[in-house]
């Protein structure tokens, strides 16, 4: 009888087996983050001023308390999340799925640095301050579970490539689809934390560091 595989040496040899495609994923991803960066400069100076007056509205309501319901705002960021990995499930689960996923994931890159571009270009050191407490503690969940969810859509759209058009052999493919669902379905749970801290606890932060500005 073989020895039964523990749930750290599955971990262990899957990273191994798809290391390849975890260090693609990983850098299309800070590709993504510094061509958003990079896309700030080449704003127009109004687009900027109009994109800079809607982030005074927010941030004056913020510094005055008035930070929202959170609830509202879980709600559309956890929502947010799980359209997006229920997306890359679905594309990973199909043939043609594979470029697509790759778009996503360079999009999410870009959508984040120039998140955090825009508030730096703005306003400098402060901006720089705020992308700390509402940008960065969030995402230092998110991204390595997006970049997960991402290899494991690649990996799979991969196995049905080579299996219909060069294996073409007739093989069960419903073991591998329920631990890819399980495994998102767990990422799913792990957005959510992410997320109750985006609601609860970002906006807080975010009111810390313009009481600070304002001294």
């Amino acid at each position: 009888m073989g020895r039964r595989i523990g749930l750290k040496d599955r971990i262990t040899l899957h990273i191994r087996e798809h290391s390849s495609i975890y260090l693609f994923v990983s850098v299309l991803l800070l590709m993504g983050v510094v061509f958003g960066a990079i896309i700030v400069n080449s704003i127009h100076l109004n687009q900027k001023k109009e994109l800079f007056s809607y982030l005074e509205q927010f941030f004056g309501q913020v510094s005055q308390g008035k930070l929202g319901d959170p609830m509202e705002i879980f709600k559309q960021s956890y929502f947010s999340h799980l359209k997006y990995i229920a997306l890359i499930w679905l594309l990973g689960i199909s043939v043609i799925g594979l470029p697509v996923i790759l778009i996503l994931v360079f999009t999410k890159g870009i959508v984040v640095g120039f998140t955090v571009g825009f508030l730096v270009d703005q306003l400098g050191w402060e901006g720089f301050m705020l992308s700390f407490v509402s940008v960065l503690p969030q995402n230092l969940l998110i991204i390595p579970l997006y970049i997960i969810v991402s290899t494991l859509a690649v990996s799979c759209s991969m196995k049905l490539i080579r299996q219909h058009f060069i294996n073409r052999k007739s093989v069960s493919f419903l073991p591998f689809l329920m631990r890819y669902t399980a495994v998102f379905t767990l990422v799913g749970v792990f957005l959510l934390c992410a997320s109750l801290f985006e609601a609860f606890a970002s906006p807080y932060f975010m009111k810390g560091v313009f009481d600070i500005i304002k001294e």
